[in-house]
């Protein structure tokens, strides 16, 4: 229909039909453009209309349309079936899969679009709209054309559609973060997190996310807090959510396995001890990776683990910091993995990767080590000193627990029964009890009495990291998965908690046993009430979080990160 010989030229194109059929089918493609041109320019706007609310599909969007389509389909083909939505109203698969469906929502735009607004795009209604005589046949291909037209316009969108990029959280660098994002206090309960206002003004949201996030009762400006980032990969999507279907973070998980999300008391993240946020007050400047950090008990003091020396700070102070002294360690080019001072600040032990742990006496003028502790393990990952400061633990590479006389230097006994490195350990208070976690994938107590293993909680997961309240009967584990677990250690009721990204990589109680703190490689610092995990406050660091630790007095927290510094928080009450 497009070659009919009868078509007409306009009367605007001041040229004749020549008789050479080859310039007569480039004359042809000549009006053929020159139409689809005109056409274009007459609908411009319904165009870039078109463009930009596909532009502003987000994953979340699609995959909620997509949902609501399934159930529809479902409902229509299986009434009888209960149909129990994802907690989080999302169905995301791996990474992949999500970033397909951000790549096809500029060619999914009419799906997403109501019928009337297809009708903008429809060709019947453009040729009712402009009023164009269906008589010439012309017009009736270029309706052929005009799609395709359409996906060379958002094939190539900087150049003819002056039009800003597509935002997501995924497209926004570490980088962008504001430099005052700072800590963000969580108000909200299981499912209804706070959103940093710092953060609001990077991103592009359509009303319909905006909608959708107003349902759910919180900002829609947290975007580091997507739930299908903070879902572990291995949490099941049939996992029920919180009341109202908000996406919970915390679930209660009872002896046989079930699992439900945790309805937070009204005083979760209200009373005495509790936090209300925490804001940060020195940046320390170590100039390599933070591999370690400890406070002092006078929290005048802070030290600082990394390539082959300990740093001091005094935090005493406001300002701009330099380290008071270098405490040089091991050999140059190893990373010191764990640090502990005594309460009498007088004594700092170092472990790392190497085969002997150093004692440093500090109350000399010069800081000076006072002896050597070498084992036959090549690295250790963490130290644990006992309640009355005369024996230091040391989790080995190779799995074994090292028991050490700190006023005789001698090794007292070993643990055995890690079948990988032992990562993490922590003690109980009245110092009977030991916990370690392994890169074998448990966790271990051990009767220090006794000299044997109590128990043992087999994980589907790589230990990171532990930690045992103060003043009750709950062990935090944190893990290579990103899940953090509150086991109770008497009973088989535990909690998992599901807002961090990655590999949770520290954690320590508060010393009033009501909260505890975790980092991870998601450079997130994260505090949670104990035991059920109401998330009270969050710090959005600009590397991973490799280290942390609490002072004595709870009023101060220390992290040590991926980007060669440490920072001290201060804890608001």
């Amino acid at each position: 229909r497009l070659c009919r010989w009868e078509y007409k030229p306009p009367d605007t194109l001041l040229f004749k039909k020549p008789a050479c059929l080859l310039t007569v089918f480039l004359w042809r493609l000549m009006c053929m453009c020159v139409c689809v041109y005109n056409l274009c320019v007459q609908h411009q706007q319904q165009v870039v209309q078109a463009v930009e609310r596909a532009k502003q599909v987000t994953m979340a969007e699609l995959n909620a349309i997509i949902g609501q389509q399934q159930l529809q389909h479902l409902s229509h083909h299986a009434p009888g079936i209960p149909l129990t939505p994802h907690p989080s109203g999302l169905s995301l698969g791996a990474g992949g899969s999500g970033l397909l469906a951000l790549t096809g929502a500029l060619g999914v735009s009419a799906h997403l679009a109501s019928k009337d607004e297809r009708n903008h795009l429809d060709p019947e209604h453009l040729r009712g709209k402009e009023n164009l005589p269906s008589s010439q046949p012309f017009y009736d291909g270029a309706c052929v054309l005009f799609p395709l037209f359409i996906s060379i316009l958002q094939s190539v969108p900087p150049l003819l559609l002056p039009s800003p990029a597509l935002r997501s959280p995924m497209s926004v660098p570490p980088g962008s973060y504001p430099a005052h994002f700072g800590v963000v206090s969580h108000a909200g309960l299981n499912g209804e997190l706070a959103s940093p206002g710092g953060f609001g003004g990077a991103l592009t949201l359509s009303p319909q996310i905006s909608a959708a996030a107003n349902a759910y009762s919180r900002s829609p400006m947290v975007a580091y807090d997507s739930r299908s980032h903070l879902r572990a990969p291995g949490l099941s999507s049939s996992l029920p959510g919180s009341s109202g279907g908000k996406p919970a973070y915390s679930f209660h998980v009872s002896a046989d396995g079930q699992m439900q999300p945790v309805p937070f008391p009204p005083d979760a993240l209200l009373g005495p001890g509790i936090p209300r946020h925490a804001r940060q007050i020195h940046s320390l400047n170590h100039g390599e990776v933070v591999c370690a950090v400890t406070i002092s008990t006078s929290t005048r003091h802070v030290y600082t683990g990394g390539k082959g020396c300990v740093k001091v700070w005094d935090i005493s102070q406001p300002g701009s910091k330099s380290p008071m002294a270098q405490l040089d360690c091991l050999n140059r080019d190893n990373y010191i993995r764990s640090c502990k001072i005594l309460p009498d600040g007088r004594t700092l032990i170092v472990g790392g990767e190497a085969s002997t742990l150093s004692i440093w006496d500090l109350a000399t003028p010069t800081p000076r080590i006072k002896a050597e502790l070498t084992s036959s393990a090549p690295a250790c990952y963490a130290l644990a000193i006992s309640p009355d400061n005369k024996v230091c633990f040391s989790c080995c590479s190779d799995g074994n627990i090292v028991v050490w006389d700190l006023h005789n230097q001698t090794l007292v006994r070993q643990f055995q029964g890690h079948t990988d490195g032992a990562s993490c350990i922590d003690i109980s208070n009245d110092g009977t009890k030991l916990w370690t976690g392994g890169l074998d994938n448990t966790v271990r107590c051990w009767d220090l009495r006794e000299g044997r293993q109590l128990q043992q909680h087999d994980f589907t997961s790589q230990i990171f990291s532990l930690g045992y309240c103060p003043t009750g009967e709950w062990l935090a584990v944190g893990m290579e998965s990103s899940n953090v677990e509150v086991l109770h250690v008497s009973k088989p009721d535990k909690y998992q908690l599901h807002l961090h990204e990655s590999c949770v990589l520290s954690l320590k109680f508060a010393y009033c046993g009501k909260w505890f703190v975790s980092t991870g490689k998601d450079n997130l610092l994260n505090a949670w009430r104990t035991p059920y995990g109401a998330s009270i406050f969050q710090s959005k660091e600009s590397s991973s979080v490799l280290s942390c630790d609490v002072s004595p007095d709870d009023k101060y927290i220390v992290t040590g990160s991926g980007d060669k510094k440490a920072t001290v928080y201060e804890v608001v009450y």
